[in-house]
């Protein structure tokens, strides 16, 4: 569920699910129908996407992953995921976070495909990617989305590998974020990045995001038709992955 609203001929979507605002699968279907219209708007200047309460979100609904009946549900799940998640990846104007509080998962995977990353000031936020503490790897385009974000191998090793959560000064370190502000300036800047970027005669910007983006848009259009992606599905059916995710599911309840 997002509650949304248009500023200044912004979209700003905010995640609103709950106490973590877990994305489940009817708020991936209308991300995509928003980033179609705001690619087909001509006076859209683009997208914000933030939070309600004290979560940005905590990742995919658990429950999905939990209810899984067999691998091809969970492939077919995956294959509009992606779809999605390349979509918001190549979005034509300019995306931007509105990170207010804390971001894991596929909150920080769907964080790192926007253009730029702005946290919100506190103490106790915390930031971060566990997937590897809980037996699950990254699929193509998630792979390919933080990749391109950290820019850099070794940044990627830390946060993927450890799996540890951060506070924002040290997620500004390690490139998961590019600000921090304050709560009371946090949709403003997003706001003010968007329209910095965009309001230039011919939106040039439409173009060189397209370009920069090109060559890891067309790597995962390639390797979700190439690769045989669909065998790694099947740890969502082992024991330990789904005792895990039901102990997660159950201490975020």
């Amino acid at each position: 569920m997002f509650v949304e609203t248009m500023e200044d001929d912004i979209k700003i979507m905010t995640f609103k699910n709950g106490k973590t605002n877990p994305i489940n699968r009817e708020m991936l279907v209308r991300l995509k129908e928003i980033i179609d219209e705001v690619n087909a708007s001509p006076t859209a200047r683009g997208i914000i996407l933030t939070g309600d309460g004290r979560f940005f979100s905590s990742g995919f609904d658990l429950p999905i992953f939990i209810n899984f009946k067999d691998q091809k549900e969970a492939i077919g799940f995956f294959e509009m995921e992606e779809a999605v998640l390349l979509a918001l990846f190549t979005c034509e104007k300019p995306v931007v976070s509105a990170i207010n509080g804390h971001c894991a998962a596929a909150g920080l995977i769907y964080s790192m495909a926007a253009d730029y990353r702005i946290a919100k000031d506190h103490p106790k936020i915390k930031i971060g990617m566990t997937e590897i503490k809980i037996g699950l790897g990254l699929s193509i385009a998630q792979h390919e989305v933080m990749r391109f974000g950290f820019d850099g191998n070794l940044k990627f090793r830390d946060v993927m590998y450890f799996g540890n959560m951060y506070g924002v000064e040290q997620a500004k370190q390690l490139q998961l974020i590019d600000e921090v502000v304050s709560e009371d300036q946090l949709i403003d800047r997003a706001k003010q990045v968007i329209k910095q970027w965009i309001d230039t005669p011919n939106r040039p910007f439409i173009q060189m995001k397209q370009m920069l983006r090109m060559d890891t848009a067309r790597r995962i259009q390639k390797k979700l038709k190439e690769e045989n992606w669909h065998d790694g599905m099947n740890s969502f059916f082992k024991d330990d992955v789904r005792k895990t995710l039901e102990f997660v599911q159950a201490s975020m309840a």
